[in-house]
C-alpha cells in the first residue's frame, strides 16, 4: 500500500543514512586521533584499564629518574673508596721503605702526611647532590627502584638500600691524656711543653703524669707523641692496653721505654706507686725543651690513618701493620658500592623494558587499526553515497502516486 501521509521507504533510507554517517564519523575520529578508545564514552572498561596503566608508565619515568640520580651517586662513592685505595696502597710502599735502618724517614714522613691530606680531599670532596657515602654523615640511602602493584589494585614502592662506608678519619674527642710538669694537660687541641736546665742545674728534672682511664678514656689508636730535644717518640694505644685496670701504669712504662730506646741523654724513673708519672732527668750539659702531644683516634673508618708515623723505626713497624688493615677496608668499601652500582644498573634496564612493555599494551588496547581504519573509511563513504541516493529515490515515489490520478 502507497501512502502520501508515511513514506516507510524514506524511513527506512534516512535511518540508514544516520547509521552510516554515525559509524563514518567514528572512522573519522579513529584517523584523526589515532585511538579507537578514546575516552570512556568509547568503551568504559578498556579506557579505564589504559588509565590505570598509563599512570603506572608515567610513575615508572620518575622512577627511571630516581635510579640515575641513585647510580651517579653511587658512582662517585665508588671511585672514591678506588682512589683511597690506590693512595693507600701507595703509603703502604712508603711504610716498607721506611722500614730500613738507613733511610731518611723524615722524608719519608713527610710524603705519608701529604698522601693522609689527599685521601682527607678525596673524601670530603665525594658528594653527589649534596649526599657523601663515604665521610660518614649518613649510614645509608634509599634509592626509589619500583611500584608494585597488586591484584586488588593496591600500590606500593620498593627501595634499594646502599650502605655508606665511612672512609673518614671522623670526629675527635679532647681527652686530658698526659700532664707535664708545667701543669698544662696533653689533649687532642694542646700540648705541654717545659724546659729541663743542664745536669746539675736547679730544674733539671720534671714530670710526665698519665692519667687514669675513667678521666682521660682512652681509646685503641690513640697516639701519645713526646719530643726531647731532637729525639721524639710515639706510642700508639692498643685495645690490649685499654684492657689494662691500671692503663696508667701500662703507658707510663712503655713510654718509659719508648723513651729510653731513643738515644735521648736523660734518665726516665718510674715508680709503680707513683700512679702513672715518669720522672725525667736532663743528663746533658745543655738545657733540654721537652714537650708532649695527644692525638686521639677518630670515630671514622680510617681514624687510625692519623696515627701512621713512620718518623722512628717502632712507628714504622706499627703502621705496616695499621696500613694493611686501612687497605682492606677501602678494598671493602669499593667493592660494596661496586655491588650496589651493579644492581642499580640491573634495576634501571628492568625498568625501562617493563616502561616499554606498558606502554605497548596501552597501544594494544587503546589504538587503533590504521590499515583497517582506512579500509573502513573506503567502504563507509560508499555505503554514504548509496544511502544517500537510496533516499532520493524513497523521497520521489509520492510523485509516482500524482499518476493515478491522471
Amino acid at each position: 500500500m502507497s501512502s502520501i501521509l508515511t513514506n516507510t521507504s524514506a524511513m527506512v533510507a534516512l535511518q540508514t543514512l544516520r547509521g552510516v554517517n554515525k559509524n563514518l564519523a567514528q572512522t573519522q575520529s579513529e584517523i584523526s586521533t589515532g585511538k579507537s578508545v578514546g575516552s570512556a564514552r568509547d568503551n568504559a572498561a578498556v579506557w579505564a584499564i589504559s588509565k590505570t596503566m598509563d599512570s603506572d608508565v608515567k610513575g615508572f619515568k620518575a622512577i627511571s629518574d630516581s635510579l640515575a640520580l641513585g647510580k651517579s651517586t653511587v658512582a662517585v662513592a665508588r671511585q672514591a673508596s678506588e682512589t683511597v685505595t690506590d693512595l693507600l696502597t701507595e703509603m703502604k710502599g712508603r711504610i716498607v721503605a721506611a722500614q730500613e735502618s738507613n733511610v731518611d724517614r723524615g722524608k719519608i714522613n713527610d710524603d705519608v702526611t701529604a698522601l693522609k691530606n689527599q685521601i682527607s680531599s678525596v673524601v670530603g670532596a665525594a658528594q653527589f647532590n649534596g649526599l657523601n657515602l663515604v665521610d660518614g654523615s649518613v649510614t645509608s640511602t634509599d634509592i626509589l627502584s619500583s611500584l608494585d602493584r597488586d591484584s586488588g589494585g593496591a600500590v606500593t614502592s620498593s627501595s634499594i638500600t646502599v650502605t655508606a662506608q665511612n672512609l673518614s678519619a671522623g670526629t675527635y674527642t679532647a681527652r686530658e691524656a698526659f700532664t707535664g710538669t708545667n701543669g698544662v694537660a696533653a689533649d687532642s687541641g694542646d700540648a705541654f711543653g717545659f724546659s729541663l736546665d743542664g745536669n746539675g742545674g736547679s730544674t733539671d728534672a720534671g714530670t710526665i703524669v698519665f692519667t687514669d682511664q675513667a678521666t682521660a678514656g682512652y681509646a685503641a689508636g690513640d697516639r701519645i707523641n713526646i719530643s726531647l730535644g731532637e729525639n721524639s717518640v710515639s706510642y700508639t694505644i692498643t685495645a690490649e692496653d685499654i684492657a689494662s685496670t691500671t692503663i696508667e701504669d701500662v703507658l707510663a712504662v712503655k713510654v718509659k721505654d719508648a723513651i729510653e730506646a731513643s738515644g735521648a741523654d736523660v734518665t726516665v724513673d718510674y715508680d709503680s706507686g707513683t700512679g702513672g708519672t715518669l720522672t725525667v732527668t736532663n743528663d746533658g750539659a745543655n738545657s733540654l725543651q721537652i714537650s708532649g702531644q695527644f692525638t686521639s683516634v677518630g670515630s671514622g673508618g680510617l681514624a687510625a690513618l692519623d696515627a701512621i708515623d713512620v718518623s722512628n723505626q717502632a712507628g714504622a713497624q706499627a703502621a705496616l701493620e695499621t696500613i694493611e688493615t686501612l687497605i682492606d677496608r677501602a678494598v671493602d668499601a669499593a667493592a660494596s658500592f661496586g655491588s650496589d652500582q651493579k644492581r642499580i644498573d640491573t634495576q634501571a634496564e628492568f625498568v625501562t623494558n617493563l616502561t616499554d612493555s606498558l606502554t605497548t599494551g596501552i597501544g594494544s588496547l587503546v589504538d587503533a587499526d590504521m590499515e583497517e581504519t582506512s579500509a573502513r573509511l573506503q567502504a563507509l563513504q560508499v555505503q554514504q553515497q548509496l544511502a544517500t541516493q537510496s533516499l532520493s529515490i524513497a523521497n520521489q515515489q509520492p510523485q509516482n502516486i500524482l499518476s493515478l490520478f491522471r
